[in-house]
């Protein structure tokens, strides 16, 4: 599933978000990953030019989050943020208003749980510049977060580790070398050259931490530690953190619309290049369909002409004189039926049959009828009087020979069953 991870800038010391500043959007440092593990495009660029992706993710820098301990109140989703900030009043220095709180993902209330603390406004004004660049936002993560009990290693390696990395020059001081570190107790950045570092060397040291770096620091990591880092990139740092299972976007921030955004997300995934090959067996496959389909109306078409081609040489060697067939089955019916009329034999739907039918069918202790009209196909018979008992049990006796009775006003119709 393709990956486009965009780098949010730092907040502003001075309060001003680089946002909203001027009316140009801004340029952010993005990367694109085919498989969200190798990074095959980045850049720095203006919204307009970055790539589509089945997924979005922003990466909150490390210095714009605060980090603090506490206990998973229990309360309903909608209580929620409000009993987080009453558990957090005494850590809390800022106005609660003005914070956005999020969980570390898996929450079990009642038990330890971390949580992030990130100015509101500069939060928003990022978001409300992404949604106007036209991006639907999948997750918010951080650049650097507490490790989770969930997330250390299967092979038994340490959670602990530690990244070096050069921060920019400011108004504070040049540019050096700095250590981010995350194990369980914790995340945060400090300079290199302070002594709060070398307090935790030691710590790290015996918790057997990982450590990385920066292509610019890994001379200082290395003197630092006495030992040669893994090197890497920052792109590949934040590419690490965006498969982290952090997601900052809760509350009131968390995406409307839940359902619309799930199903547009699950259609570009479907017509991403990851679904390929599926989306090719499925066109095979309906392209199979219609052409099997075609197959078996040709055959059943070609049974049916058949059909009827037997029918017409059946009707013209059994009757010779007719000189034009137009509807075989019926023509074949009335010629039958002239040639038993001829030599004197019954039909089924004659008199003589319909009457022997009615007569062993006759109700116990009924006289005979006072008036008979036969028409072609029906036997009319007088039963005014009769008892409904009588012309059910004359009903049930001809339905088991074949036969259909109708009642209505005094009179009963025999017909054979099926004719009209």
């Amino acid at each position: 599933m393709a990956l486009l991870v965009i780098l949010l800038p730092a907040p502003d010391p001075g309060g001003a978000s680089p946002a909203l500043a001027g009316t140009e959007p801004p340029t952010l440092t993005w990367l694109f990953s085919p498989d969200g593990l190798t990074i095959t495009r980045q850049g720095e660029t203006a919204p307009t030019a970055w790539p589509r992706a089945d997924s979005v993710v922003a990466v909150v820098p490390a210095q714009a989050i605060a980090w603090h301990r506490t206990v998973a109140p229990r309360a309903p989703a909608n209580r929620l943020r409000a009993a987080l900030g009453g558990t957090l009043e005494e850590q809390l220095l800022p106005d609660d208003d003005g914070l956005h709180l999020a969980l570390a993902p898996q929450v079990t209330p009642g038990e330890p749980v971390w949580v992030a603390a990130l100015a509101k406004p500069w939060l928003q004004a990022q978001l409300v510049m992404l949604t106007a660049s036209g991006l639907s936002l999948d997750r918010l993560v951080p650049a650097l977060a507490p490790t989770l009990a969930s997330a250390a290693d299967k092979d038994g390696l340490s959670a602990a580790s530690g990244h070096f990395y050069i921060a920019p020059a400011d108004a504070n001081g040049p540019e050096s070398p700095w250590l981010a570190v995350q194990d369980a107790d914790g995340a945060l950045c400090l300079p290199l050259a302070g002594g709060m570092a070398r307090l935790l060397q030691e710590r790290l040291t015996a918790a057997q931490a990982r450590f990385s770096a920066t292509p610019a620091a890994t001379a200082s990591a290395e003197h630092w530690l006495g030992a040669p880092v893994a090197v890497r990139t920052d792109a590949e740092q934040a590419l690490a953190a965006a498969r982290s299972p952090w997601n900052l976007l809760q509350f009131d921030l968390a995406p409307q619309h839940r359902g619309t955004l799930a199903l547009g997300k699950l259609g570009r995934q479907l017509l991403g290049p990851a679904f390929a090959q599926a989306r090719l067996g499925l066109a095979v496959l309906v392209v199979l369909n219609i052409l099997g389909l075609n197959l078996m109306a040709w055959q059943q078409q070609r049974q049916q002409v058949e059909k009827l081609a037997s029918m017409d040489a059946l009707l013209r060697s059994t009757h010779p004189q007719l000189r034009a067939v137009l509807d075989a089955p019926l023509q074949m019916q009335r010629e039958t039926a002239a040639l038993r009329a001829g030599a004197g034999v019954p039909g089924e739907d004659d008199f003589e049959p319909m009457l022997a039918a009615a007569t062993a069918a006759w109700p116990d202790g009924q006289a005979p009828a006072a008036q008979l009209k036969f028409e072609p196909g029906a036997l009319s018979l007088s039963a005014a009087g009769w008892p409904a008992v009588q012309v059910e049990q004359l009903r049930r006796r001809l339905q088991a020979s074949g036969w259909a009775l109708e009642s209505a006003e005094g009179r009963l119709m025999l017909r054979r069953v099926g004719s009209k």
